[in-house]
């Protein structure tokens, strides 16, 4: 039987942790830095965990009515089952209940899956930038994904 998924507060501690699965799922990976610097600056950090076990992590910024998902990821052991997914739906809750009213984020245009997860999800294109993402051979573009959030009805 699997135990349930839990999601908690990212720490300083989490960091070598959440900085392999990085490596894991990522061919350009965020250095340490940044995760350090998301910290410092407050974002929402979370960990994903079935156990004791970290299988991922979720950062979002919520802010003047808008939410960014900066970063979600599930170790690729963990990947197709549907972690991703409830990841996601969780940040977005966050993000409404910190009164988020549009959810945006940026896919590579290779990542057919997260853009199929984020599509299923409702997410629509509302731009590409250019050149965003390295690669091994130069740039890559990334996909601008955006999604109105619907207000949670606390009185259902």
């Amino acid at each position: 039987m699997v135990e349930a998924i839990r999601f908690r507060p990212m720490t300083h501690a989490d960091l070598p942790t959440v900085y392999a699965i990085e490596c894991a799922a990522y061919p350009h990976p965020w250095n340490l830095e940044i995760f350090v610097d998301c910290l410092r600056v407050d974002y929402c950090c979370l960990v994903v965990e079935i156990g004791q076990t970290a299988i991922g992590y979720g950062i979002i910024s919520v802010a003047v009515g808008e939410c960014h998902i900066f970063n979600l990821c599930i170790h690729p052991h963990w990947q197709r089952r549907g972690f991703g997914r409830i990841l996601l739906r969780h940040l977005l809750t966050l993000a409404r209940q910190h009164q988020a009213g549009t959810a945006f984020l940026e896919v590579r245009a290779s990542n057919q899956s997260a853009q199929a997860l984020y599509s299923a999800e409702g997410f629509c294109e509302i731009g590409v930038r250019r050149h965003y993402y390295p690669t091994v051979k130069g740039r890559e573009d990334a996909i601008v994904l955006a999604l109105e959030l619907m207000p949670i009805d606390f009185n259902v």
